[in-house]
């Protein structure tokens, strides 16, 4: 039986269509993929679905007795919320009492006091509205993620925050869940299990991801929503790739067709006399219809024109560590490491959370100095480095102001670019380069630090998790680019697809401060 129907639904910011006259439908136990590229509404649809957003026209059914819940995309840094209290938000107003009486328990049992009256009322009213078994599903939840109930939300890292919003997401028992890039932020081990444990979720899942192993993974259908349209793909990704070629080169043929038809109607029209004859009214009014129906026709979202300039080249070494040990307060990060980089090399990162992955990358590039052994870096290096916090953007400036500094003109690969024309190979249209970056989206800002760090020439590549918010389409060209990359490349990534098609080595944060070195890919290191 059908749980939710999109019926003829049409939303539009200004005059930017979202969704046009959509239709779909979801069933209940399907896992269905919601792709498309940046910026062309997803998130507004997930919006739509859970009541956030109202469409401008269309009817949208739903089941009576529906629950959703919806994971968004950011994750949020609350300062002072603890687990619990995150967790049984997903409750309403049941979970606010909850929470408040765990509180308050939890003062009693820390010597604080706590009123006997206040307590007595939380608990009436929690049995007033048969609440305890609400209290049990979230002790049950908190237990099946693994989360710390009493540890403030601002001292948990980033994975452990996806882990909190999913558990708030699923205590409400959800019909249908929505899931806004939820490997963002989580390491390869956390990816792993919320694939194992998505696969025995009962309810109907809508997920949007940019990991391709996590699609090919969960999905039994995939829709993509592209230029306003949504259109279904029964069937795996790979299947989805055939069929979305087919229809591309199907479009291609009808937009040529209809393209010829009109220079050929235009070049009568511009003949003259014979055009005004009555008895060609009808063939004027026909290339009339024919210009209107042009005008009204959405191209498909240009690619990212990614390219960067390979530098001059670096003496042979890269970097020497010799034996490299390093500690954050008596904690070991890194114990006794030594390896060499040469020139050429393409070396994949791989650890969960917080064991060292970017702490390594600085002590590579002096950022950071050992505890005790040493590094030598190589000569002639011009570096390259995607930063994961984005710390090489200014928030409060424009897009513009962040490339140019100031100029009009910048320099790429020896050749002068206006800081327009160079924005538009990024997809940022004039009408958005003067937008502060603090306005953009996550991928928005991914696209644009690339185009800034791709402003000048690099034969050391550097990039700290830069995959996280880009589309698949601006994934796959900058995993096509630096597959042709023939500088030095370190990356520390969760995307097991981008790792396995990238990199030729890895090494492998193995717990301790051992850090492991593996031939090939993820595959590779995981086999091993």
């Amino acid at each position: 039986m059908t749980i939710l129907t999109f019926n003829n639904v049409s939303l539009a910011y200004g005059h930017h269509p979202l969704l046009k006259h959509v239709d779909f439908q979801i069933e209940p136990g399907e896992r269905v993929c919601l792709i498309g590229r940046n910026g062309t509404g997803k998130s507004t649809l997930f919006r739509v679905i859970n009541k956030d957003a109202q469409a401008d026209e269309g009817e949208i059914w739903r089941k009576d007795t529906l629950r959703i819940s919806h994971l968004e995309q950011e994750v949020p840094t609350d300062a002072s919320s603890t687990v619990y209290e995150i967790v049984a938000l997903g409750l309403g107003k049941l979970g606010q009492l909850l929470s408040d009486y765990h509180n308050a328990v939890h003062h009693i049992e820390g010597s604080e006091t706590v009123s006997l009256d206040k307590l007595s009322e939380l608990q009436h009213q929690i049995e007033v509205l048969d609440g305890w078994n609400s209290n049990q599903k979230i002790d049950s939840v908190l237990s099946r993620l693994t989360l710390p109930a009493d540890k403030r939300l601002a001292d948990c890292s980033g994975g452990v925050r996806r882990r909190v919003m999913l558990g708030q997401a699923l205590v409400s028992e959800p019909d249908l869940l929505l899931l806004d890039e939820p490997t963002n932020h989580m390491d390869l081990s956390a990816i792993t299990w919320l694939e194992e444990f998505l696969l025995t979720f009962k309810g109907a899942l809508i997920f949007i991801t940019h990991d391709r192993t996590f699609l090919r993974h969960l999905a039994t259908r995939i829709i993509e929503l592209d230029r306003g349209t949504l259109t279904s793909y029964p069937g795996n990704y790979d299947y989805f790739l055939q069929k979305k070629e087919e229809l591309l080169e199907v479009e291609a043929r009808a937009n040529a067709k209809f393209d010829k038809k009109l220079a050929e109607e235009e070049t009568w029209i511009r003949k003259g006399i014979k055009a005004r004859r009555t008895r060609n009214e009808g063939r004027v009014r026909s290339l009339q219809a024919l210009r209107s129906e042009r005008s009204q026709r959405i191209e498909t979202q240009g690619k990212v024109n990614l390219g960067v300039e390979s530098g001059d080249i670096s003496g042979k070494r890269v970097a020497d560590l010799r034996h490299v040990s390093f500690k954050y307060n008596d904690q070991c990060i890194i114990r006794d490491f030594s390896t060499r980089i040469v020139r050429g090399d393409r070396i994949g990162i791989i650890g969960p959370n917080g064991s060292g992955k970017s702490t390594l990358l600085k002590l590579i590039l002096g950022n950071l100095q050992p505890d005790s052994g040493k590094v030598i870096m190589g000569t002639k290096l011009q570096l390259a480095y995607f930063d994961q916090q984005r710390g090489q953007l200014n928030l409060e400036k424009s897009v513009r102001e962040n490339i140019g500094e100031g100029r009009d003109f910048i320099d790429i690969k020896g050749h002068s670019r206006h800081v327009i024309s160079y924005l538009r190979d990024f997809l940022f249209p004039p009408e958005r380069i003067d937008s502060p970056v603090k306005a953009l989206s996550g991928g928005e800002r991914n696209r644009l630090l690339l185009a800034k760090i791709f402003t000048r020439p690099a034969n050391l590549m550097v990039f700290d998790e830069p995959t996280n918010d880009l589309d698949v389409d601006t994934l796959e060209l900058l995993e096509e680019l630096l597959i042709d990359y023939d500088g030095t490349l370190l990356l520390v990534s969760h995307d097991r697809a981008f790792l396995d098609n990238v990199v030729t080595s890895t090494l492998v944060f193995e717990g301790d401060g051992t850090i492991g070195e593996h031939v090939g890919g993820y595959v590779d290191s995981r086999r091993k």
